[in-house]
């Protein structure tokens, strides 16, 4: 799934490839995938794109008035994406004419003046993609709920934020109303670098503990979009494996101790953690399993 520092990079891609171009079409091709119907995505074409952004792990491209349009148009329009596990963003310099097939890996395209854009695809049978279009993004339930963003919290929100949290901080990491941005590889990147175990309650976390968290937040993430920003659309889910330290890496050594990765799985998903880096030698309990191994 893209997380933060991947959608931080496409923001910026968008920016410089569809920045100042208009948009000449906008074909839906996947029946779930638009959730708003006012305005209809037609109400993008003829208009500008003037940027792009990010809202947690929500992609925002930005328009305004095309310079063919008539008075009273929005002043702003947004085009929300989210890509959700299999989804992501296709650059192509010269689109095809063809339009995309309906029900096919394509849910949606967007063409510009230029005869470039971008396709929106999804991977898979589960059609979760989602796209929006609104005058304002707060209009959009998943990012009205949104928490603070994790990359804007210090030390100190970042300790308010966790205050009262019950559950474990691998899943408080990962709950978008508590903090945006951060899916189930970064969470993993974060409790590895801050030594931390995945099942440590969120709010009993200790003054150093806290410390080392909020350093690995700010760290794994920053270092995380130094390294996507200005790369190629393309490129980017490559160059988020090649920064990974544990995460999708069971049974392989871990760079800082050489202990194996261990693993817990879930009925559709896993995560991955060192056994002497975060949990004193001990691995948790696989959730198909009962107990805790000792």
């Amino acid at each position: 799934m893209p997380e933060l520092p991947e959608v931080t990079a496409l923001a910026a891609f968008l920016t410089e490839h569809a920045g100042g171009r208009t948009i000449t079409a906008v074909t839906v091709a996947s029946l779930n995938v638009l959730t708003t119907y006012d305005p209809p995505a037609s109400a993008l074409v003829g208009r500008t794109v003037t940027g792009a952004g990010r809202h947690g792990k929500f992609l925002d491209l930005v328009t305004g008035p095309g310079p063919a349009m008539p008075d009273g148009a929005p002043a702003e329009l947004h085009l929300l994406l989210h890509l959700a596990r299999a989804g992501w963003l296709r650059w192509s310099d010269a689109i095809s004419p063809r339009p995309p097939k309906m029900g096919g890996p394509i849910s949606l395209r967007v063409v510009l003046d230029s005869g470039g854009g971008f396709d929106v695809t999804e991977a898979g049978t589960k059609k979760s993609v989602t796209a929006a279009v609104v005058t304002d993004p707060q209009a959009v339930p998943g990012v009205a709920r949104l928490g603070p963003d994790a990359l804007d919290l210090d030390r100190a929100a970042l300790a308010a934020v966790l205050t009262g949290q019950t559950g474990r901080i691998k899943t408080v990491l990962t709950d978008q109303r508590i903090i945006a941005g951060i899916g189930n590889a970064y969470s993993d990147e974060i409790l590895h670098t801050a030594r931390l175990s995945p099942y440590a309650t969120a709010g009993r976390l200790n003054q150093d503990e806290l410390d080392r968290l909020h350093e690995a937040m700010a760290m794994v993430l920053t270092d995380a979009v130094v390294r996507s920003v200005g790369g190629q659309a393309a490129r980017l889910k490559g160059e988020k494996r090649t920064g990974l330290r544990v995460h999708a890496r069971t049974g392989l050594p871990c760079p800082v101790c050489g202990d194996a990765v261990a693993e817990v799985s879930f009925a559709d998903r896993s995560f991955q953690y060192c056994p002497t880096c975060q949990t004193g030698g001990r691995k948790l309990a696989d959730r198909r399993l009962s107990r805790l191994v000792k």
